[in-house]
């Protein structure tokens, strides 16, 4: 069984879907956790649930998009817990759907923030911390991006994963001498709340490639899908068990996206 026991553990974009998810389950495993999100009533239940069992939580309400309310976030979290072992930056937003031509900087640059410039921020703050005891860094990206191109409309989106898979495999190599690990995950689709705030604009039909799929089944026979898969496997990549596995990105997604 993976053991995290006492190792103090950082998950951006707690209040929900695989972050939530994560939180659980590294407080399980015996790890200490510091979890920040937008939504305070989202980070309070979960802190509740994690003492009720007898876990150590500590939470911090915060705008990721913006600089210096994460750092100081970040700061603060592991002043709490004492230290800081592990990062999961799982923050994100599937942002604003639309054709190239017609999405707005506006909405470009909110699905970069959220999602691409949090992944840096979060790791730059967190570096000096990891680099007293080493540990490890999963960044939640997606197959969007990595492995297909098919969503139409979500060229920010694809961009932002895309971008946190390059930024993943730099920091791999940068701070390996420093025994900090640092891998992505690639969910497919999950049954998480992100999916029903997506905007989609009406002129994403217009460039959409019209392709009739005939009915089928997933390759895994197994339900495949859900947060607590994407949670297991951020887990397993926190802890010892994958002490030689970094700069990959593994794919959560029961073999779909090779479809």
């Amino acid at each position: 069984m993976i053991d995290l026991r006492n190792k103090r553990i950082i998950v951006t974009g707690a209040g929900s879907g695989i972050g939530r998810a994560t939180a659980l389950k590294l407080a399980e495993l015996g790890a200490i956790i510091g979890v920040i999100d937008i939504s305070e009533s989202s980070l309070d239940g979960i802190v509740r649930d994690i003492r009720a069992n007898n876990g150590e939580a500590y939470y911090e309400i915060v705008d990721v998009s913006k600089e210096q309310e994460l750092i100081d976030a970040i700061d603060s979290l592991v002043e709490r817990m004492g230290g800081l072992e592990g990062l999961a930056c799982n923050a994100g937003i599937n942002g604003t759907w639309a054709p190239i031509e017609t999405l707005s900087l506006e909405d470009w640059h909110k699905t970069m923030n959220t999602n691409l410039t949090s992944t840096f921020i979060s790791l730059k703050a967190s570096i000096p911390y990891l680099k007293e005891n080493g540990g490890a860094i999963v960044i939640t990206s997606s197959i969007n991006g990595n492995r297909i191109y098919n969503n139409f409309g979500a060229s920010a989106y694809s961009t932002s994963k895309a971008g946190q898979v390059a930024l993943m495999k730099m920091a791999a190599l940068e701070l390996g001498r420093d025994n900090i690990r640092v891998n992505a995950v690639c969910p497919g689709a999950i049954d998480t709340a992100i999916n029903s705030k997506t905007i989609i604009a009406k002129e994403t039909e217009e460039v959409a490639i019209k392709v009739e799929f005939p009915e089928g089944e997933r390759p895994l026979k197994e339900d495949t899908g859900q947060p607590d898969q994407v949670a297991n496997t951020i887990a397993f990549l926190l802890s010892a068990d994958s002490g030689n596995v970094s700069g990959t990105e593994l794919y959560v997604d029961g073999a779909e996206s090779l479809l």
